[in-house]
């Protein structure tokens, strides 16, 4: 059976896959992927945050199945290389969404490039990481910085990691606060669960109301 089109953020990951997740799943449930974030701050020497560092530990449902057909040398392990080519479409699949990942300096948006070339995914209890640093276009000073990370079609759920979910990377008398998303409201839970599972929310902008927010303060 065809699940219908659910935007392109993991259709490329594996053969099916998206159907197989989408279709295994009751047709009200929002979101479909859940992913524990790390974030490290990447900083310069003269001050500037120069990158945003991320590692994404998947569920272990998305990780059991995006692994489906590969091929290793050891039943159940799986090597950087023998996991290169799930890491780079993983990786281009978060392009059609700015890699979830929205910054502004001193009130300004801040404009983030494409991966560097080092990502990578590793396999480990089950759950499939994929790390990746995503560089500023231009080195930013500020006194502010807000760093915000959320699917603004809801498709996917981020959450901070309870151990060290931020770090500092070479940041200069720095200090940072956590901002979780607000709850949902009643109203908002039941017409977010009215949204068909072959509907990637697309029309709905609520991404954005429930971001994970990193807020830097630099003297």
């Amino acid at each position: 059976m065809f699940c219908g089109t659910m935007g392109a953020l993991f259709r490329n990951l594996s053969a099916g896959l998206y159907c197989v997740i989408v279709c295994a799943m009751p047709a009200y449930a929002h979101p479909h992927v859940w992913i524990t974030m790390h974030t490290e701050l990447v900083y310069a020497t003269d001050g500037r945050i120069t990158g945003v560092r991320h590692t994404w530990a998947f569920d272990d449902m998305f990780s059991t199945f995006a692994i489906q057909g590969l091929e290793s040398k050891e039943k159940g392990k799986f090597t950087r290389e023998e996991l290169a080519a799930l890491a780079k479409r993983n990786v281009e699949s978060f392009k059609e969404f700015d890699y979830f990942t929205y910054a502004t300096a001193d009130g300004k948006k801040v404009p983030l490039g494409d991966p560097l070339s080092d990502y990578w995914l590793d396999y480990k209890d089950s759950i499939l990481t994929v790390h990746f640093t995503l560089p500023f276009k231009t080195p930013v000073q500020a006194n502010e910085l807000k760093l915000e990370v959320y699917d603004p079609t809801i498709f996917v759920n981020f959450e901070f990691a309870k151990e060290t979910p931020v770090k500092f990377v070479g940041a200069p008398q720095c200090k940072f606060d956590i901002a979780l998303p607000r709850e949902m409201t009643s109203t908002e839970r039941i017409a977010l669960s009215q949204i068909a599972a072959d509907v990637s929310n697309t029309t709905m902008a609520w991404g954005a109301q429930f971001a994970n927010k990193i807020l830097v303060h630099c003297s």
